[in-house]
């Protein structure tokens, strides 16, 4: 069973630290396979994590906290070669894909160059929740702010578009991404923007933004639209706190 329409969970969020293992998963993540409909089973994750060049170390910690958290996870590595021999019916035949955080800009070439925007996009449409956290969440939309370039903050622009707003993520905790989003919405560099706090997540159905949600309570979601010629306004989205993950 896949979710009932296109769903995208773009998050700030989804990790924390264990009791046992370095790393558990968070409510964000859960609430992504509770949108799936995976229900009577292990759930079928695959962690995608080229924007840390996929890090062994990270795959093995989020391989931990699938086993804590009763899913069967799918690694989907890139380097040195993909690690799956078809990449396209691996991925759909998932529930939901995790994308981790790094590096969008390095993101986007490797995927390009292995057709997993488009392979994402069959996916997307045929009901398996596209979810991740940071780079992982940047990626579906038009574009945002990344440090993907060095300690500076630039936008990227070139992202899959599959949701037609820009993304500000980290909004709370990088002094710098509130100011550039504003400016880069007043100039048109990016478009309406959708932006979360640490540990809040944005539910798209389709590309329609249905709902914010959080797993740490007293943090936000923002828009930030272009009014005017050189002007913004914010308007603060109050999300939904989701439960704690039963243990």
């Amino acid at each position: 069973m896949t979710a009932s329409e296109p769903t995208i969970v773009a998050t700030s969020g989804g990790h924390r630290l264990g009791d046992r293992t370095r790393v558990t998963f968070h409510s964000l993540v859960h609430h992504a396979v509770e949108l799936s409909g995976a229900n009577g089973r292990r759930p079928k994750v695959m962690y995608v994590g080229t924007a840390v060049g996929d890090s062994e170390h990270m795959t093995a910690r989020m391989s931990e906290a699938a086993r804590v958290a009763g899913f069967d996870l799918t690694p989907l590595a890139l380097f040195p070669m993909p690690n799956i021999e078809d990449v396209e019916s691996a991925v759909l035949e998932q529930d939901v894909v995790w994308v981790m955080g790094g590096s969008v800009a390095n993101l986007l070439a490797v995927w390009r160059v292995h057709g997993l925007d488009r392979i994402f996009r069959r996916a997307w449409e045929s009901g398996v929740v596209l979810s991740g956290v940071s780079a992982g969440s940047i990626c579906w939309f038009e574009g945002g702010t990344t440090d993907s370039f060095g300690p500076r903050l630039r936008p990227v622009t070139d992202a899959l578009a599959y949701l037609p707003y820009g993304n500000g993520v980290h909004y709370d905790s990088d002094a710098g991404r509130r100011p550039l989003v504003h400016r880069l919405v007043a100039d048109g560099t990016l478009p309406e923007t959708h932006c979360t706090d640490d540990g809040v997540g944005l539910v798209y159905r389709g590309t329609r933004l249905v709902e914010a949600v959080t797993e740490l309570p007293g943090k936000s979601a923002y828009i930030v639209r272009r009014e005017g010629g050189d002007s913004t306004t914010e308007e603060r989205l109050e999300p939904r706190v989701l439960p704690e993950p039963r243990r």
